[in-house]
């Protein structure tokens, strides 16, 4: 089986990369809209694909996105709604193994976390949850998989749903600047957080401070420090673990959000 490796990377990125707003801004004047994806995957790290969510892919569209972005890009993909909008999460196995299925595996080492997205009014039901991390595989087709559980009802700042994610090695999503609770605990040997706050009044989508702040947070999870300033169900002390971290800029004033990306890498170096 091909294993992942933990190296303490950090990537960092946006949500999909076709937004009319950014040409001019952020896509130079007169860049074809074809190429688009060619230029965004060499000014970021990774991508968040939000279409998974919506509707399948063929094969050869993640085949064409895994041509046309450079070596050591990764793109995080959100599963397919039909799988986490519904009342009973342990029977979306059917849909589980056809998104998987279904071509993404043609991204081969460009394939990064899968985010199962839950609906806000989605309680946590210790015994549903725990089927639902069952139907997650491991691996497909020889290669690991990473993946990602988007809580967003507060019955889930549990410290049994911790436990759970922590059991079958599934990080949970970090929300922040959002209205969606916030869980930071550390569950799995990466960090997936999806920062919210850009705002028009800043040049970076952030001040400064703010991308200092995430800067440091991103370096304190890569090397298994401590983090500040963020609300965990547990104590959320440090481990001494390194992880790989991803940090998406998500939402927010969204036209300012491929500025903050980028801001945040050069901060890292």
């Amino acid at each position: 089986m091909g294993g992942i490796t933990t190296t303490g990377a950090i990537r960092i990125g946006i949500g999909g990369w076709t937004y009319e707003p950014w040409r001019g801004t952020f896509y130079p004047d007169k860049l074809p809209q074809k190429r688009e994806l060619e230029y965004a995957s060499r000014q970021l790290t990774s991508i968040e694909i939000n279409g998974t969510f919506y509707g399948a892919q063929k094969p050869e569209t993640f085949a064409k996105w895994h041509d046309e972005t450079p070596d050591g890009f990764v793109f995080s993909l959100k599963a397919p709604r039909f799988a986490t909008n519904r009342e009973v999460l342990g029977d979306g196995g059917r849909t589980i193994a056809r998104f998987l299925a279904g071509g993404v595996m043609e991204l081969k080492d460009k394939l990064g976390p899968i985010n199962w997205q839950l609906m806000p009014t989605k309680k946590f039901n210790p015994t549903d949850f725990e089927a639902f991390l069952k139907l997650l595989p491991k691996e497909v087709e020889g290669r690991a998989l990473r993946h990602v559980v988007e809580v967003r009802h507060d019955s889930f700042r549990s410290p049994d749903f911790i436990a759970l994610a922590r059991e079958h090695g599934v990080a949970v999503a970090i929300a922040a600047h959002s209205a969606y609770p916030q869980i930071a605990d550390p569950t799995a040997p990466f960090v997936y957080a999806r920062i919210m706050g850009t705002r028009e009044t800043e040049e970076l989508g952030y001040s400064d401070a703010a991308l200092d702040r995430w800067a440091a947070r991103a370096r304190a999870w890569a090397s298994g420090e401590a983090v500040d300033g963020l609300d965990c169900v547990g104590p959320g002390r440090a481990d001494g673990k390194a992880r790989d971290v991803y940090i998406y800029v998500i939402s927010g004033y969204k036209v300012r959000n491929p500025a903050a990306a980028r801001a945040l890498l050069r901060r890292l170096g």
